[in-house]
């Protein structure tokens, strides 16, 4: 069944080709669909379009759908073309004429646009609540070993001295960005766009503002063109989101790979959280970290592929974002299944405390050498050619008790100034509200 049916039929490989995996991705969106119709029928209430009893017959029926969905017994029958279609169906053959009612005044276009978006603010408030607790541990880790120091490279070289509390804070702080882009990437989405249609509005007097209301959402998406438009650019922008993340956990991952290896040294791993090898009895390899570095590097792609797809598209919907729909939903599931794993990492990571007394990081102390030549008066491009002359003649002796000072430093590492700008974004979110306002649609559920 189509809702959009004349009597035509349509040729089998053509409705194949069309729909692909549309009604997989939309048992996804189902509970948000039900949600967002509750919200449309309250609304022809409130203007008269369906009766005060058309309307509780309409909830109650929808309540139904509702607790089959969250009993997982609700399912898209075979033949039927999506959530919304399917939802229609079983209104009409519960209620008969008040079921084809609920449709008025909406299109399929804002229909996915609402549940894309309630789906959406749901699923990033769960990798925000994540990733604030990889944030955590990593925090965690920093304060625990920030006395215990490690030697900092560039250019794949060693270069000065640094800290595993320098190290752990480090990225620490990269999620505190990635969480301003996803506290950006919430409010663009938190936007109702239900009542645009097919993105040229309607005749019939919807009242936009009261499912914004209903909905919980922040906002309105005012202009009915650019609700349609701003599909892709909401998708983007929180892939875009998504991809930032992806890149701090991914860089994470490869540290440790490279810096648990037999010639570093500065990471270990209990043995049940490593691999082996059919041959070589000695190996212990970083599977977990290599898989998360793989999958992150693919979401790092993706708003660079939703781009694509749609780069020449004019103004209007089209069937182009049935291709972006998915990857789009399944980006979540990649991204979470990567915050708990790193998470359960870093939960039971171990450092190696003596490491930099290793000899071979003697010359990482020649920059302190320098600075306290400095400090005695002796300008600072004489006293870098003394300490190199005495690398040079393997004179060289290091000083390893080092005591920065400045903000951000070894010995200073103001995590709580850190803590404080994760505090500071988080308490922006505002999840309360919308979750107050969706379980008001659905009292006693």
């Amino acid at each position: 069944m189509k809702l959009w049916d004349k009597g035509i039929h349509t040729e089998k490989s053509v409705e194949e080709f069309t729909t692909s995996t549309d009604r997989i991705m939309d048992m996804r969106l189902a509970a948000y669909d039900v949600l967002g119709s509750i919200a449309h029928a309250r609304m022809l209430e409130s203007i008269g379009l369906i009766t005060k009893d058309e309307l509780k017959m309409l909830e109650k029926a929808l309540g139904k759908i509702m607790k089959k969905i969250r009993e997982g017994t609700f399912e898209i029958e075979d033949g039927v073309e999506d959530i919304h279609s399917q939802v229609e169906i079983i209104l009409t053959n519960e209620l008969g004429e008040v079921g084809k009612k609920l449709h008025t005044g909406r299109s399929r276009n804002d229909q996915v646009l609402v549940d894309l978006k309630l789906f959406t603010r749901q699923s990033l408030k769960t990798v925000v609540l994540k990733t604030q607790q990889l944030f955590k541990i990593l925090l965690d880790l920093s304060n625990k070993h920030k006395n215990c120091l490690m030697p900092g490279y560039s250019h794949m070289q060693v270069a000065m001295p640094s800290s595993f509390g320098l190290w752990f804070g480090a990225f620490a702080e990269s999620l505190v960005d990635d969480m301003q882009l996803f506290l950006a990437a919430y409010r663009i989405n938190d936007q109702n766009p239900l009542g645009t249609a097919a993105g040229y509005g309607s005749s019939f007097p919807l009242n936009r503002t009261l499912t914004t209301h209903l909905l919980g959402f922040n906002n309105m998406q005012v202009n009915s063109a650019y609700a349609q438009t701003s599909r892709i650019k909401n998708e983007k922008t929180v892939t875009f989101a998504l991809s930032s993340l992806a890149n701090t956990i991914s860089r994470l991952a490869m540290d440790v790979c490279l810096y648990s290896g037999q010639d570093y040294k500065f990471f270990k791993l209990p043995d049940e959280y490593t691999t082996g090898s059919s041959i070589m009895p000695h190996k212990k390899n970083p599977d977990a970290f290599e898989l998360i570095r793989a999958r992150c590097n693919k979401l790092v792609a993706l708003p660079y592929e939703i781009s694509l797809i749609t780069a020449n598209l004019p103004t209007g919907y089209h069937r182009d974002f049935q291709l972006t729909k998915q990857d789009f939903i399944k980006s979540f599931d990649e991204i979470n299944e990567c915050l708990n794993m790193m998470t359960l990492l870093m939960e039971n990571i171990s450092i190696n405390p003596d490491l930099i007394n290793d000899d071979r990081y003697n010359d990482i102390f020649s920059v302190e050498k320098v600075n306290k030549l400095v400090l005695k008066g002796i300008p600072f491009r004489n006293a870098y050619k003394m300490v190199a002359e005495e690398i040079k003649n393997g004179t060289f002796k290091p000083e390893k008790n080092i005591n920065h000072k400045h903000e951000g430093s070894i010995g200073n590492l103001c995590n709580d100034m850190i803590e404080q700008k994760l505090n500071c974004v988080m308490c922006q979110f505002n999840f309360m509200k919308s979750e107050t306002a969706l379980s008001n649609l659905l009292p006693g559920q």
